[in-house]
């Protein structure tokens, strides 16, 4: 296993476009760390300058210590997986497997042996004599992992490995994913602008925007205290409500006169969090919110409306049998300690 280090590092295309000005990341080994952010975020950049498929224009990129800004992706020592799996598709899936090995000069039982391995790793021995065109989506992208794999080396990274596959095989091959990158123990680095993908596969979860860092850290601590409106609205779903407010010694006052009672009051303009599953109806609740749509998820619903008088809108998960309709106004309360403060001016979180 080997750690990753990312010093400083820049990246400017031809033109003076400057997609990432100046960002700094350390991987430990063994770890799985997502990129995620939105499109155009520079999180896809970052991981073709690691794997040697864009060059760098400033800084430094360490794998296991060694500086690896000028070698080929050959010499790096690392394995990818791409999005659209690049299998050949005149090879049987043993063929595209054992593709890699052969061109290093590894002896023919070495390679038998790598690609069965993993073959039965991944649930792939019955079909090493097919051809790609005979797979499934899924299937076609373990045959991608499988020939990562057989290489052993000491990095993987997945572009957005998931994104041509079907929501119930994407939910499948994202545990199979997690599975073996924890049994293999290999230090890797997973772009994707899913978050739900990303909460859920991540020992270090990175968000991205504008080819910087707004936050890193575990995907827990992250969602429990985003360190920017930005990063409080992109994880979570749905994603967190915001408020316009104005915070005394005593309490925040909503723009409708209301008053909340923080536990970590600050002072001045700010702008109020609430996740939707911290919102419960209440007979005496501050915030009256006419529903306007109602999605019904099983035992829970997702209540969409805006707030009376100010037309903020604002979301609520809420269970129970008495789900609301649209039309109807539901008194909401914020649960005690679940309020979030961030500065009404610069977006960063308030302790």
């Amino acid at each position: 296993m080997s750690d990753i280090a990312i010093e400083h590092v820049r990246k400017v295309y031809s033109g003076g476009v400057e997609v990432i000005p100046d960002l700094s990341l350390s991987i430990d080994a063994g770890e799985l760390c997502v990129l995620v952010g939105p499109s155009g975020c520079g999180k896809s950049t970052l991981l073709r300058m690691v794997a040697g498929l864009e060059t760098v224009t400033g800084g430094e990129i360490r794998i296991g210590g060694r500086r690896v800004n000028d070698l080929e992706p050959v010499e790096r020592d690392i394995s990818m997986v791409f999005q659209n799996y690049a299998l050949y598709p005149h090879m049987t899936v043993y063929d595209n497997m054992a593709y890699g090995l052969r061109n290093r000069g590894e002896p023919k039982d070495r390679i038998d042996a790598a690609v069965r391995e993993a073959a039965q790793t991944l649930g792939l021995s019955d079909f090493l004599d097919r051809k790609p065109r005979q797979l499934s989506g899924g299937q076609r992208q373990r045959v991608a992992m499988g020939r990562a794999i057989v290489r052993d080396p000491t990095a993987f990274l997945f572009d957005e490995p998931l994104s041509n596959l079907d929501a119930k095989l994407r939910v499948k091959t994202r545990v199979e994913i997690r599975a073996l990158q924890q049994r293999l123990g290999t230090t890797s680095i997973y772009v994707t602008h899913d978050q739900l993908e990303a909460m859920t596969l991540a020992d270090k979860l990175v968000i991205m925007n504008a080819g910087q860092i707004e936050q890193a850290g575990p995907p827990l601590e992250i969602y429990e205290n985003p360190a920017s409106v930005f990063v409080a609205g992109f994880i979570g779903s749905p994603p967190m409500n915001f408020l316009p407010g104005t915070a005394t010694g005593e309490g925040v006052t909503l723009e409708t006169g209301q008053q909340l009672t923080p536990d970590r009051p600050a002072i001045g303009p700010v702008t109020i969090g609430i996740r939707p599953e911290h919102l419960s109806p209440s007979a005496n609740g501050p915030l009256l919110l006419q529903v306007q749509v109602v999605e019904r998820l099983g035992a829970t619903a997702n209540v969409h409306g805006v707030l009376k008088d100010t037309g903020t809108e604002l979301v609520a998960s809420v269970t129970g049998p008495d789900i609301p309709r649209p039309g109807d106004t539901l008194p909401l309360a914020p649960h005690p300690g679940a309020l979030h403060f961030f500065s009404a001016e610069t977006g960063q979180r308030l302790e």
